[in-house]
C-alpha cells in the first residue's frame, strides 16, 4: 500500500515538477491510500457472476441487483465466464441454460470441476425443466424458469449471498479456533461447535462457576474436561463425579470426606472428593440429582470455600473451580421445590449450552472417523465407513446424541465382516422410515421438524401418485426445492 503511494507520487512529481506543493504530495498519497482501502472493501463483498448470451437480459439483472451490496460481474458466453471466473473471486453465478456455443449446462460441469465453492443456479426458458432437474443433479443449488419475478430472484441470491456470509463466518471461526484449541476429543468444525469451542476458550481463563447444559449423550464431561484443559489449574486434578450414579446414603462422605469412626465400617479418615480436587477443577455431572440436603451443604462450601468431613468437627480449606451439568430444566426443578434457588445461582454465572447432534449433522462423519480411529482393533477388518452408511447417519435423529454414535460405530467394528461399515451393520431402528412407527396414522413418532417435513413430502407424493410437480404445488414449494428434499431424505416415487 505504501509502494502504491510512493509510485504515485513520484509520477506525480515527475508531470509536475517546479509546481508541486506539499499538500498536492499529501493530497496524492491519500487519493491512493483511500483507492487502495475501497478496493480492500470491494473485495470482502458477496461477488456474483450473470452469464446470459443476450445483453438485455443481463443488463436487466445488473439494474435488478444495483441496490445490494454486491460486486456484479457479467458474461456474454461461457468461454468469457471462465476467464472472469480465473481472474477474480466468484461467490455464486446465475447461468443461462441456453446459449450458443457452450451451453449452461457444459459451463456448469465445468464450475463445478474447478471452481466447487461457487454456487450456482440455472435460469431456464418454458420446457427446459428436466435439463434443469439435471443441472441440480450435477451440482447447481436451484434453478429458476423464466419468465421469474424480481422480487422472487432477488430473494433467491440474497439466501445464496446469506449462505456465503455462513461459510465465511465458519471459516473465520475455524482458523481462530484450530491455532488455539488444541483439545482434539471435541470433534467438530460446524459453526455451533466452533461458537462452542471459541466461547469455550473465552470462559476458560477465569475461575468463574460454570453450567454445562445439554441432552444426554451430548458431550458435556468433555466440554467441562476442555475447559480444565485450557484453565490454569490444568496440571492440578479433574474430578468428575456422576451425582445421579451415587447412592444417596454414602453420599455425604463420598464428597465430604468423612473421620476415622464418624459411622459404622468408618476405619479410616478419607478425604472425600471436593477436597480431592484442591487447585483443580469438580465436576459435577447432572447436579440436578443431588438431594436436598447435598444441596445444602455443597452450597456452604461454595460460599465459604471449605469442606468439613462427615463426623468431623474441623474444616478445611479447599480451593478448586467448579463445574456443573445437567439434563434436566432446573428452573423447572426450582418451581417443583426440588432443586435450591440460591445453589443455581451460585452454579450458572455462566452457562454453556451444548447442541444435539441433529443440530449438526456435518460433523457426523469427522465423529465416525473419529470413533473409528480410536474403537478399531486388530481382530476387526472394519477401517471406513461407507457413503450410503453416512447417509443413512445423516438422515437419523440421534436421541442418544453422540454417546449413540459411539456406540453404533463399537457395534458395527464388532460385528462387521467387511472392511466398511455398511448400511446392514447399522441397527434395525435407524433404517425405519419416520412414517412407520406407530402412532397417529401419516404423522412421524420422532417430533423433530426434519421428520415432519419427511412425512408431509410422503404423504404428498402418495396423493399425487409420484407426480412432482403436482406434489410441489400441494406442499407450496418450487419443484426444484422438492427434487432436492427428496435426495436428501432418499424418497422413492
Amino acid at each position: 500500500m505504501a509502494l502504491k503511494a510512493i509510485i504515485a507520487i513520484s509520477a506525480f512529481r515527475s508531470s509536475f515538477a517546479g509546481c508541486l506543493s506539499k499538500w498536492k504530495i499529501l493530497f496524492a498519497a491519500a487519493i491512493v491510500l483511500i483507492y487502495d482501502h475501497n478496493m480492500k472493501k470491494d473485495d470482502s463483498r458477496f461477488s456474483l457472476l450473470c452469464v446470459d448470451d443476450d445483453p438485455h437480459v443481463l443488463s436487466s439483472l445488473k439494474r435488478l441487483f444495483f441496490d445490494e451490496d454486491y460486486r456484479i460481474h457479467t458474461a456474454g458466453d461461457g468461454e468469457s465466464a471462465l476467464d472472469l471466473l480465473k481472474q477474480t473471486r466468484i461467490d455464486a453465478a446465475l447461468i443461462d441454460l441456453k446459449m450458443p456455443g457452450m451451453d449452461g449446462l457444459t459451463l456448469l460441469e465445468k464450475v463445478c470441476a474447478a471452481y466447487p465453492h461457487v454456487q450456482a443456479v440455472i435460469l431456464t426458458g418454458h420446457g427446459g425443466v428436466r435439463e434443469a432437474v439435471k443441472a441440480i443433479q450435477m451440482g447447481a443449488k436451484d434453478f429458476l424458469e423464466k419468465p421469474f419475478s424480481p422480487e422472487g430472484l432477488r430473494a433467491r441470491v440474497g439466501q445464496l449471498c446469506e449462505i456465503w456470509q455462513l461459510k465465511k463466518e465458519n471459516q473465520r471461526l475455524k482458523e481462530k479456533v484450530e491455532f488455539t484449541f488444541g483439545y482434539e476429543q471435541l470433534v467438530g468444525n460446524s459453526t455451533p461447535i466452533l461458537k462452542l469451542k471459541e466461547r469455550i476458550l473465552r470462559v476458560a481463563p477465569d475461575d468463574a462457576a460454570v453450567l454445562i447444559a445439554g441432552e444426554t449423550g451430548s458431550g458435556k464431561e468433555l466440554v467441562a474436561r476442555a475447559l480444565h484443559h485450557h484453565s490454569p489449574r490444568r496440571e492440578h486434578p479433574f474430578v468428575p463425579v456422576d451425582c445421579g450414579a451415587i447412592s444417596e446414603s454414602v453420599m455425604e462422605s463420598e464428597l465430604f470426606g468423612h473421620v476415622k469412626g464418624a459411622f459404622t465400617g468408618a476405619h479410616m479418615t478419607t478425604m472425600g472428593l471436593i477436597r480431592s480436587s484442591h487447585r483443580g477443577t469438580l465436576f459435577l455431572d447432572e447436579v440436578g440429582e443431588l438431594p436436598q440436603p447435598m444441596q445444602v451443604k455443597l452450597l456452604r462450601t461454595i460460599q465459604e470455600k471449605e469442606v468439613r468431613p462427615v463426623g468431623g468437627t474441623t474444616s478445611h480449606r479447599v480451593d478448586m473451580r467448579l463445574i456443573a451439568a445437567t439434563n434436566r430444566d432446573l428452573d423447572q426443578a426450582i418451581h417443583e421445590g426440588r432443586f435450591r434457588q440460591d445453589l443455581l445461582y451460585r452454579l450458572n454465572v455462566v452457562i454453556l449450552n451444548i447442541p444435539p447432534l441433529r443440530e449438526h449433522r456435518e460433523d457426523i462423519p469427522l465423529l465416525a472417523e473419529h470413533f473409528l480411529r480410536r474403537l478399531r482393533s486388530s481382530i476387526s477388518p472394519v477401517g471406513a465407513v461407507a457413503p450410503e452408511a453416512l447417509d443413512m447417519m445423516a438422515g437419523y435423529d440421534w436421541p442418544g446424541n453422540i454417546r449413540e454414535l459411539e456406540n453404533v460405530i463399537r457395534r458395527a467394528i464388532a460385528l462387521g465382516k467387511s472392511t466398511r461399515i455398511e448400511p446392514d451393520s447399522l441397527p434395525e431402528h435407524m433404517k425405519m422410515p419416520s412414517g412407520d412407527n406407530t402412532g397417529t396414522p401419516g404423522l412421524p413418532q420422532n417430533h423433530s421438524l426434519a421428520a415432519y417435513e419427511k412425512a408431509a413430502i410422503q404423504n404428498a407424493l402418495q396423493k399425487t401418485q409420484g407426480n412432482r410437480r403436482e406434489a410441489a404445488l400441494l406442499l407450496q414449494i418450487s419443484e426444484a426445492t422438492l427434487y432436492r428434499k427428496i435426495k436428501h431424505y432418499r424418497l422413492s416415487l
